[in-house]
């Protein structure tokens, strides 16, 4: 690439997970078949809650927003990695950079704060079983999608506002699959500290509210399971937050690994192979959780199969 010092410029490099030519086959075909899995699980988990009308509850309309946001998070960075692969050109736009950490910030903060409130939605249902209905109404179910929704994209457009603002210089190579807030900011030539700042603050709102949100409602829940008579009651109610609780482990443990891997290593490619457990994995995993963990999910899932199987 020819060298820039301008601070207009049009695209950047994305070196992906390797440069070993024999080994992007491989990469290019686990990737889809990654991709490929999250999309047809998803839009499983989203048919399934869509034509069962016992699935049309607050709990499932979460769990079906939490779909729709795996596959826009997905989509957001793994078809530009396949499109490069098959046309060996690992270039992308500066727009199109921009836009991609827009998007996956977007989608990630959402994600975020799906998992608190599908925490809060399990404390309301055991705790205040015959205020349920009343609390988890439907104009509040949309507003905290919505309010999720909103302040997600607020976060996004104020990083992606900032790094308008720098400008870069000669290297312009990313050591990752996708544009990554992280790693375009170490390629800015101008100062960054308010770009980093931004990212800390912000990184400790979605990460530690919704996070203290969680913990708040399962010790809630945990304390009220002990207080039922029965044990048929407590198991239950474990039951009904065990699909939940895995994805909380998943998510959080994925992007805790990730921020271990990146503080004991300086490897920024070990850093890109670690970001695909929280980037890409999650989302791929989230609907074999739900369903097989799900009793009612299950049933749905089966019924929907045996329709497809009669008519195929």
């Amino acid at each position: 690439m020819r060298a820039r010092n301008q601070t207009v410029i049009s695209e950047f490099l994305l070196r992906g997970l390797t440069e070993d030519p024999a080994l992007q086959p491989l990469i290019f075909s686990l990737f889809l078949s990654m991709y490929l899995v999250t999309i047809m699980g998803n839009l499983l988990i989203i048919l399934a809650v869509s034509s069962d009308p016992h699935l049309h509850t607050p709990m499932y309309f979460f769990l079906c927003n939490l779909s729709v946001n795996d596959i826009c998070l997905s989509t957001s960075t793994v078809p530009k990695m396949l499109v490069n692969i098959l046309r060996q050109d690992q270039s992308i736009t500066y727009t199109g950079c921009l836009s991609q950490v827009c998007f996956f910030i977007v989608f990630v903060g959402m994600e975020n704060c799906l998992i608190a409130v599908m925490a809060y939605d399990r404390y309301v249902a055991i705790c205040h079983p015959l205020r349920y209905t009343v609390i988890m109404n439907p104009r509040l179910c949309a507003f905290l999608v919505l309010f999720s929704l909103i302040l997600s994209s607020v976060d996004a457009l104020l990083h992606t506002v900032m790094l308008l603002h720098l400008s870069f210089c000669t290297d312009l190579e990313i050591p990752h699959f996708f544009c990554e807030l992280a790693q375009v900011l170490k390629l800015a030539c101008s100062d960054t500290f308010m770009n980093n700042l931004l990212v800390y603050f912000m990184a400790a709102l979605f990460a530690g509210v919704p996070l203290s949100g969680i913990i708040f409602s399962y010790i809630h829940i945990v304390s009220s399971v002990f207080r039922m008579p029965s044990s048929g009651g407590k198991h239950k109610a474990f039951s009904t937050c065990g699909s939940h609780l895995s994805v909380v482990s998943l998510f959080y443990g994925t992007g805790l690994g990730v921020y271990i891997s990146s503080a004991v290593t300086d490897s920024s490619r070990d850093s890109a192979v670690a970001s695909v457990m929280y980037s890409v994995v999650p989302q791929m995993l989230n609907p074999f959780i739900y369903s097989l963990r799900n009793r009612d999910m299950k049933a749905t899932v089966r019924m929907l199969m045996g329709r497809t199987a009669s008519v195929l």
